[in-house]
């Protein structure tokens, strides 16, 4: 895959950055979809964990 060909941001966007010297508004969408992903993932796998200990743990005789 080309980076030439690859559009991130809105057309205006894209064209302002790349006439100012750079596709600065691509690599910074990137850069903050690295960085946000595996936030996401790391809370969603805890919440995950937390649930599953929950129902190992709980006590049958207190399930409605």
């Amino acid at each position: 895959m080309l980076f030439d060909t690859l559009h991130l941001a809105c057309s205006t966007c894209a064209k302002s950055f790349q006439e100012g010297g750079g596709d600065a508004a691509g690599w910074s969408i990137i850069f903050l979809l690295a960085t946000i992903i595996p936030v996401l993932g790391a809370t969603g796998i805890c919440m995950v964990r937390i649930v599953r200990r929950e129902r190992e743990s709980l006590d049958p005789k207190y399930v409605e």
